[in-house]
C-alpha cells in the first residue's frame, strides 16, 4: 500500500473586480462609447466627431473639466492630425464641438 500524500490547499484566490484591477495595476477605467461617465469621472464625454481629410465619423472621449479648449488629435481612420475645438459652459456643460484641418 502506498503511502497518501498530504493534500496541499492553495490559498484562496481573492476575487477581484474591475475597479480592484484597474486600482492594483495603477490603470484609468474604460469607458465605451455607448456608456455614460460616473459623475466622478472628471469631466469627461463621448463624442462622435467627423473627419475633415476622409469624411469618417469616430468617436472620442473629450476632457471637459479644463474648461474651453483646443488641441490636436489624429483621425481614427487615415491618421491625419485634426484640430478640435471644445466649447465648455459655465456650469461644465459641453456646448460645441468643431474639427478642422491643421494644413
Amino acid at each position: 500500500m502506498k503511502p497518501r500524500r498530504p493534500r496541499i490547499t492553495a490559498p484562496a484566490a481573492r476575487a477581484l473586480d474591475q475597479d480592484a484591477i484597474d486600482a492594483l495595476y495603477g490603470l484609468e477605467p474604460v469607458y465605451e462609447p455607448q456608456q455614460t461617465a460616473p459623475a466622478g469621472a472628471g469631466g469627461t464625454q463621448f463624442v462622435t466627431v467627423q473627419c475633415p481629410y476622409c469624411g469618417e465619423p469616430f468617436d472620442t472621449q473629450l476632457d471637459l473639466s479644463a474648461g474651453s479648449s483646443s488641441y490636436i488629435e489624429d483621425c481614427q481612420v487615415c491618421c491625419r492630425p485634426i484640430e478640435l475645438g471644445i466649447e465648455v459652459g459655465i456650469d461644465g456643460e459641453l456646448l460645441a464641438v468643431s474639427a478642422r484641418r491643421t494644413d
